[in-house]
């Protein structure tokens, strides 16, 4: 009689032991920026609006450098306005993994929420472009015929790029020269294959041209 009330309260106790196992809460992993981006751009309305806002509240040190709309304050930072906001993700995320190199763009990426990251991308997108270039025009039209030939089929007729191929279209022209010579001369900053024979075929003369095209753009 003895052994049989042992085995009940083993049971019992094993039973106990498996539903308090069960009805522990499970921690799910925090979600990835493109995650929250999606829910953003799945959300209402007045829900992506209140993400932009925080965005440009989450974006304020990015400010000093990219400018308070996206931008930039200085000519070899890049505008960010008007970029797609899963492009501009995927550069954080090769920030954060070395794949570009730049020592306080990769520490200032550490400190931000997979929500900011989200949030962050989502107002410069909505921010509108303000053409970067110079007034002289001189080599524009050459530029637009290499641009064709060279660049098109991945940023796009427009130069306005997508999901993967960054907003080419308006931005500050030094810093669409130093990365096209930063892809041409393999410096290391930027490491893209067909960013390199892009621009090899392009030809370091007629950097310049293609500049100023892309850099007077809407």
């Amino acid at each position: 009689m003895v052994s049989k009330t042992r085995s009940v309260r083993s049971c019992c106790t094993v039973l106990c032991l498996g539903l308090a196992l069960t009805a522990a809460p499970v921690r799910a992993d925090p979600p990835a920026p493109r995650d929250v981006l999606e829910r953003i751009n799945k959300a209402r309305p007045a829900d992506q609006k209140a993400a932009q806002d925080a965005g440009r509240k989450a974006a304020f040190f990015c400010a000093n450098c990219h400018g308070d709309t996206g931008l930039s304050k200085y000519g070899e930072v890049p505008n960010l306005a008007g970029q797609h906001p899963a492009y501009v993700l995927g550069q954080i995320d090769a920030f954060l993994t070395g794949r570009r190199k730049d020592a306080f763009m990769q520490g200032l990426m550490k400190v931000l929420s997979a929500e900011e990251k989200a949030q962050i991308v989502v107002f410069y997108a909505s921010q509108p472009v303000v053409p970067a270039g110079t007034p002289s025009t001189a080599r524009a039209a050459e530029g637009r015929d290499h641009f064709e030939k060279h660049c098109v089929r991945c940023h796009g007729a427009d130069a306005r790029g997508g999901e993967n191929f960054p907003r080419l279209a308006g931005q500050q022209p030094e810093y669409l020269r130093r990365s096209l010579l930063r892809y041409l001369k393999l410096s290391g900053e930027r490491t893209y294959p067909p960013m390199t024979a892009a621009v090899s075929g392009l030809g370091e003369r007629n950097v310049e041209a293609v500049v100023e095209y892309l850099s007077n753009l809407r």
